[in-house]
């Protein structure tokens, strides 16, 4: 569903049917930390599923306040993966174990 940013994440949930204004992000919630619109606009999570569609990576969401934004939240992201047991460093590009790329590359003349 298109977030209030106007990106999709298939987190986000909004229902607007008959005069209704109801939204929410699931994975905030699963977490639980309190969303507000505004967060939207800054999270890294749309960007990591498009990246990363590994069915074993876990994300872990939390709500922080960085130095340079003193008066905005912005939400940080981590991530576990189930497959290989350990944290991983970059979610946009996920474990390196999941999906390895083929070793030979072939190249015609």
């Amino acid at each position: 569903m298109r977030t209030p940013a106007g990106k999709e994440c298939s987190w986000f949930y909004g229902d607007y049917h008959r005069g209704r204004n109801v939204e929410e992000c699931r994975l905030l919630m699963a977490a639980s930390e309190r969303w507000s619109r505004d967060l939207c606009f800054h999270c890294p999570v749309p960007s990591i599923t498009l990246a990363n569609a590994c069915e074993y990576m876990r994300l872990r969401p939390k709500i922080q306040r960085p130095l340079t934004a003193l008066f905005q939240r912005r939400v940080q992201v981590s991530a576990f993966c189930d497959k290989v047991k350990r944290e991983v460093l970059e979610p946009h590009i996920g474990c390196g174990e999941c999906h390895n790329l083929p070793i030979e590359i072939k190249v015609s003349d």
